[in-house]
This record gives C-alpha cells, structure tokens and sequence, in this order.
C-alpha cells in the first residue's frame, strides 16, 4: 500500500531532524497507527542512521542486540563489553564522526528491562554532547506519556518535539485501498484510520472477504486486537472490555453501563474517563448542552475497528470458535446499512465543522436530541436531529439529517427539518440553513442541498 497522508508529521520531523543541534524526538500511539513506518521515511540509512526495534528479552540481550546492530555500521563495535546502556550509547557516541539519526523503537519494553533508562538518557541529554538525533518511540500511550509529561519523571521537559499520532483523515481511506468514495465509506466503518487495518485488508478482494479472514476465524490477525490494544494501555483490561461490550451492545447511558457492570457509577468512572483519553470512546451531549452539566451523556465507542469487534465477533465468540464465521458474516450483512449508518453520521457532522457551508465556517457539529413543539398538534414531540451546528459568528444553524439507505424524497426530509426547526427552543435568531447526506441521488432533489460520499469524502 502507497504510503498516504502524514505530510505534516513527516515534515514536523524532517523539519526537526535538520535544527543545528542534535534534537530528542518522542513519538507516541497505539498501536498499528504507522509511527515506525514514518520514521524510517525520514531517516537515512546510508548516512549511517540506526533503527533498532526492541522486544520483550532482558537487558544484556537488548544491549547486545543493539551493539551488533550499530556493528552493521561501525565494524567491531559489537566486540566491546558494554555493562550498561550509559557505556554503550557513550561509546557509539565517541565511535560516529558525524551526526546520525538514533531510533528506540518500542522503547517501553527497554525500560521495563531497565527502569533506569529514562535516568540515563537525561544524564546524557542534559550533558548537551550527543553528537545525534535521539528518537524514541512506543505503542503504550500511557507509558509514553509518563515519560515526556509527568513531571516527576527524569525525562520530563527534555524533548525538543513530542509527537502523538493519530489514525488517518478518513478522507485518504479511498485512496489507500483504491475505491469510490460510497465503498470507502463502508471501508472507514470497519478499519477506521489505522494504516495497517488498511494493508492487511488490502489482501483480500472484498470488504466481507477481509471481516471474515481477519476478524471472523480465531486465527485472525485481527481476531484478538480490542485485547492487545487495551494490554498496552491497561492493568486492568477486563473491567475496560466488559464496559466497551456493554457500550457496544446498546448501554450507553452511565447509569445503564453501571448497571450491567453491577457497581456504582462511580466505580466505572475513572475507567471511562481513561477509555476517553485514549480516543477508544466519546461522551455525547446533544447540541447547546454542557458535557459537565448534561445529564443526557451518551457513551459510544469511537474507534471503528472496536465497535465491530464488541457488536459482532465478542457476542458471537462461540460460533467463531465453533468455525462458523459464515453465520456471523450474514448476521453482519443484513445490518451492514444500520452499522455504517453510524459513522456516516459522525463523518458528516466533521464534514461540516471542517469545511463549512458557503463560505459561513461553523464550530464542531453534533446530534441534537429531545422534543420540540408542534404547532399543528399543539404539543411536544421527541425528536432526533444528525446534524446540528452553529456558526461561529452565532448567526447561522445548520440542520442536516443523514441517510445511508434508499428512496429516498428529499423534498419530504428538508419539510421535515423545516417543520421540527420552527419548534426547537434553540433556534430562535438564527439564519437556517438545512442539508442532507445520502448514499445516493434521492427523488425530488430540486432545491435541497444534498451531500453524498464524494463530498464527504473528498481531500
């Protein structure tokens, strides 16, 4: 698969990488997001630079491991006896005549084999002697953090850039996996923006194909990914599956998680807030409403490859098992449109905070939900609204129902809106604007702003 996107990462690096002294680079994420493979874009292999990927074996190990390495550049390097890191990362530095690039790949396993790493590395970098680049780099976004943000750790304020990554824009999953826009749609909603979901896929000749090679077998590669995910990140990583199951099967209010779970809300809440930290779930609270004060809060798990694994492969563990991932499959298909419906709906409300609508820019858009008063009948009504944004001048509402299905009448669904909109207790003072976002070309489309896949996907 070409390598798509990260133009602004790899630039912030090489941007980096060319400062007059020596720089210290962390790069952190969860796992699969591509952080090794952008940085051995950057790096030179023929200047001499060294990437050295750590594994779960003991110190003397690592060490050796990484001297022979530094051996393939520099002969007999690997001869000498290096006691410790200091001596050895001493030594490649008096051994270089030039200034490299140095890469600590994983290098959470390299501190859990020798806590006093970190200890280390300040010493070194506070010496202002390195004569190259240090990166360091890990999959565990809690580990990684501690290291560069806590302030009682040796490393804290010593990084000259820090670097989280983040899946993918949506938009480049069409052009990663070379298809139209209303398939690449379909694609997002079960691989999300993780570039390796994206090259395991691409070996496969269709979507289904791929869910039940790599998802629905027990040989899977991703079969087991929500647990390996969640062991980077997690001691306890039973309570924090437990509660994306229950979230992913319909539990989204706290109190209803609580209540599957059998504790107190307050037991739950710390693991919630951490599932948030790492982008694995959001709180919803419908539009004009505080998230501290809202107490309409709904929880969904945002990571798209999470959301399929705890609504189709965890309920259906036995089966898989059993080798029949052929009944799980069709289970899928037949709620293929209700699932991708969902993410459609949050790429919509991202299409219109990040591109805006003639020219009028809004803030962040999200669903809006309660009852709105209905002049013909003269009494309140529960609606749910997709779309909902406000400019940022405060002058302008934008209003938008999704759709991902067919037959649709768009002159039906923007009287709808209009109708809902003369009701809503947010409305008053606003300039309204109304659109839809279709699948496809609806009947009577005259005069209704209608988006599809390729407006929303688009660059």
């Amino acid at each position: 698969m070409e390598f798509v996107d990260r133009q602004k990462e790899f630039s912030r690096l090489q941007a980096a990488l060319k400062r007059e002294k020596p720089q210290f680079i962390v790069v952190y994420g969860r796992r699969r997001i591509g952080k090794s493979t952008l940085i051995k874009k950057v790096m030179d292999f023929e200047r001499g630079d060294i990437y050295f990927l750590a594994d779960k074996t003991a110190e003397p190990s690592q060490r050796q491991l990484f001297s022979s390495l530094i051996d393939m550049s520099i002969e007999g390097f690997s001869m000498a006896n290096y006691p410790n890191w200091e001596s050895l990362l001493l030594s490649l530095n008096r051994s270089i005549s030039h200034r490299i690039t140095v890469c600590l790949d994983e290098f959470p396993y390299l501190v859990k084999s020798c806590p006093a790493l970190p200890s280390i590395l300040q010493r070194l970098i506070d010496d202002k002697k390195l004569k190259y680049d240090l990166i360091i780099c890990g999959s565990s976004q809690q580990m990684m953090q501690g290291v560069v943000l806590d302030s009682t750790e040796p490393l804290y304020g010593r990084a000259d850039e820090i670097m989280k990554m983040k899946p993918i824009a949506p938009t480049f999953v069409g052009q990663a996996l070379r298809c139209d826009a209303e398939q690449a749609v379909r694609e997002y909603a079960v691989w999300g923006g993780v570039p390796r979901y994206w090259e395991l896929r691409e070996n496969y000749d269709s979507l289904h194909a791929a869910i039940e090679n790599l998802m629905l077998t027990s040989e899977g590669t991703l079969y087991d990914e929500p647990s390996r995910l969640l062991q980077d990140e997690m001691r306890d990583t039973v309570q924090a599956s437990s509660i994306l199951s229950y979230i992913g099967n319909g539990a989204n209010k706290l109190s209803e998680i609580a209540a599957r779970a059998e504790k107190q809300a307050t037991d739950i809440t710390p693991q919630l807030s951490r599932l948030r930290e790492l982008g694995f779930i959001n709180k919803e609270v419908p539009f004009g409403e505080s998230e501290k004060k809202s107490k309409k809060g709904l929880y969904r798990i945002s990571d798209p490859l999470l959301c399929f694994h705890y609504r189709y492969v965890l309920p259906y563990r036995s089966l898989i098992e059993l080798d029949n991932s052929a009944a799980v499959l069709d289970v899928f298909k037949k709620t293929e449109n209700e699932y991708v419906s969902m993410v459609w709906e949050e790429l919509c409300r991202n299409h219109i905070s990040s591109q805006g609508v003639d020219g009028i820019l809004y803030k962040l858009a999200s669903r809006w939900w309660g009852s709105y008063y209905n002049e013909e009948k003269g009494e309140y009504i529960p609606v749910e609204l997709d779309v909902v944004a406000e400019s940022f001048d405060g002058k302008h509402l934008f209003i938008g129902e999704c759709k991902w299905q067919e037959h649709i009448d768009a002159s039906e669904e923007i009287s709808r809106l209009q109708k809902i909109a003369k009701g809503l207790p947010f409305a008053k003072d606003h300039e309204i604007h109304y659109g839809l976002f279709l699948k496809e070309t609806p009947k009577n489309a005259e005069n209704a702003r209608i988006y599809y896949p390729a407006d929303v996907m688009e660059k």
